[in-house]
């Protein structure tokens, strides 16, 4: 009996994490650095520190959401939306955002957002709607104008796997769809231990020289601390000599919408009726449909229609986003279709996204599916 008692405890220690894991898992995912500049991505309400039970993953913090969070005992809700984006001078609970972060507060549930960062990334929002499209060949349509960084290490040869491997687990090495990308060659190394120096091989006062490799790979602005902490921890010199290049490349792996290919090309009309279906649109707004089939579609979750231009200049047949404006409709007309198919609607498999990849990272811990409907737009 109490080799299962403590069974039991150990099973439900191994389940305790605090909102600062969960976090720090999403942070890796789609870094905030990568957020546009109005956006507020983060943990919004709550503790670092705070441990937590259950997660509800949610498109928006509504009310009703909340409600369904204080009913279901969870502590933690991760929403794509931030219910905070402008600065909050009162909390009197005057409007729906106040409300919202007062019960927050009251009810001790912490609230995340994971917003334009996660829009921002290769593997992200639209990657999963082009998922849905049944696109492939899936690209950025409009890189980021995050730079990328060259990384240059020596490490001792009988380290240097060790440490690649460390630089390619924290993100270098990705060129387009190819990872563990780096270039290495041997070399001699010469350096002489000082006073107060502790040399991991050598001796003080002599001129030491060992058998070395150069490594050399790619990292992403926003991955650069990331790999260069890894780097560190691994590497076995006192003090590591390396050196961090600024390079004009862009970098394919951020950056807004995306570009795929249908399988087979469809009528223009047959492919808005597809797409309807699929995302489970009541109305579709588009301009006029083109005289050619659809074969390359252009896209972007959520308010895109600054990407319409650049759509265009793609090739893409049809580009489909929301929040369109009455004279954007004019652009490109007959040359490409420019479809409006709501702002939940192509931003609702977040929630599916978020929850695959949390219940990846944690198998067993309790994570669910908001079941609220929270799109506030109704049509007849």
């Amino acid at each position: 009996m109490k080799e299962l008692l403590l069974l039991r405890q150990m099973k439900k220690l191994a389940l305790i994490m605090k909102i600062k894991d969960v976090t720090s898992f999403l942070e890796q995912l789609a870094p905030l650095g990568l957020q546009e500049s109005y956006d507020n991505a983060g943990l919004l309400v709550g503790h670092p520190e705070k441990e937590v039970g259950k997660i509800l993953i949610t498109l928006d913090v509504t009310e009703q959401v909340m409600q369904e969070a204080v009913q279901g005992g969870f502590d933690l809700i991760v929403a794509h939306h931030p219910i905070i984006f402008k600065g909050l001078k009162k909390l009197n609970g005057k409007n729906l955002v106040e409300r919202v972060v007062i019960q927050a507060i009251k009810e001790d549930i912490a609230l995340y957002a994971i917003h334009t960062n996660l829009d921002n990334m290769l593997h992200g929002v639209n990657a999963k709607l082009g998922q849905k499209l049944g696109l492939k060949n899936l690209r950025i349509l409009q890189s980021s104008s995050s730079s990328l960084k060259k990384v240059v290490v020596f490490v001792p040869s009988d380290y240097a796997e060790q440490v690649r491997l460390a630089m390619f687990a924290s993100g270098a090495g990705h060129i387009g769809n190819y990872d563990s990308c780096s270039f290495n060659v041997g070399g001699e190394g010469t350096f002489r231990a000082l006073n107060g120096a502790h040399p991991f091989v050598g001796e003080k006062g002599k001129l030491h020289v060992e058998n070395e490799v150069r490594i050399e790979t790619i990292v992403p602005d926003f991955k650069l601390n990331e790999v260069l902490d890894a780097m560190l921890k691994v590497h076995p010199y006192e003090e590591v000599a390396y050196d961090v290049y600024p390079l004009d490349n862009i970098s394919e792996l951020t950056g807004a919408g995306m570009i795929g290919m249908l399988e087979q090309e469809m009528d223009a009309e047959a492919f808005l009726r597809m797409v309807k279906e699929r995302l489970q649109v009541k109305m579709l707004k588009f301009n006029k449909l083109i005289d050619r089939p659809v074969k390359k579609v252009a896209y972007c979750g959520g308010s895109g229609a600054f990407l319409i231009d650049r759509a265009a200049a793609a090739g893409a047949d049809v580009f489909i986003t929301a929040d369109v404006k009455y004279h954007d409709y004019f652009e490109h007309e007959g040359s490409m279709t420019i479809v409006d198919a709501g702002h939940y609607e192509t931003e609702q498999f977040t929630k599916e996204l978020l929850y695959e990849r949390l219940t990846e990272k944690f198998p067993t811990f309790a994570i669910q599916i908001s079941k609220i409907n929270t799109n506030p737009v109704e049509v007849l």
